[in-house]
């Protein structure tokens, strides 16, 4: 069994979350201030990138975002000309997503950029590390998709002005 953690700075979602602030703002800098695209729309894109054409829900959930910032986000990205949305004929309630030519290009631009700071952080670490990192990381991330599916938690409401009762 593990030690109980005593303070915030010991728990291991914050420590992620602090890891990700830290590291993942050069690639917001990177993508909000050189591509003009935020971290949602980058997402986006490199998932297209990385799947090819893709539903709207699809996308959703390969990218791990609900649906309604999707369909925000992928909106940006048609007026940016950077995503294109077809409809199959005769079938109005289905879209395919996919990169335009200029999305592709900028796909190509920015991975190369995103995967080198990746590189750089995982260079604090030996081989053998990176790949003992990358199988813990995949059970966590099994054991948090297990824990969702277990919980029977209330959805979130952030418009909520008084906290909830305590159960």
């Amino acid at each position: 069994m593990h030690a109980p953690p005593r303070t915030l700075d010991d728990l291991l979602l914050y420590r992620t979350s602090r890891l990700l602030s830290v590291a993942g703002s050069m690639v917001i800098r990177l993508c909000e201030g050189r591509f003009g695209i935020t971290r949602r729309e980058w997402r986006l894109i490199a998932t297209l990138a990385g799947h090819g054409a893709l539903g709207s829900s699809q996308l959703a959930e390969h990218a791990q975002l609900d649906r309604a910032r999707t369909s925000r986000a992928v909106s940006s990205l048609v007026e940016k000309g950077l995503v294109s949305r077809e409809q199959p004929a005769g079938d109005r309630r289905h879209v395919r997503l996919r990169l335009t030519a200029p999305g592709r290009k900028l796909h190509a631009q920015l991975y190369p950029l995103v995967s080198g700071i990746n590189a750089e952080l995982l260079g604090a670490l030996d081989t053998h590390e990176v790949a003992l990192l990358d199988d813990m990381l995949r059970r966590l991330h099994a054991r948090g998709e297990a824990m969702v599916a277990a919980a029977d938690l209330p959805k979130a409401d952030r418009r909520r002005r008084e906290p909830p009762a305590a159960r």
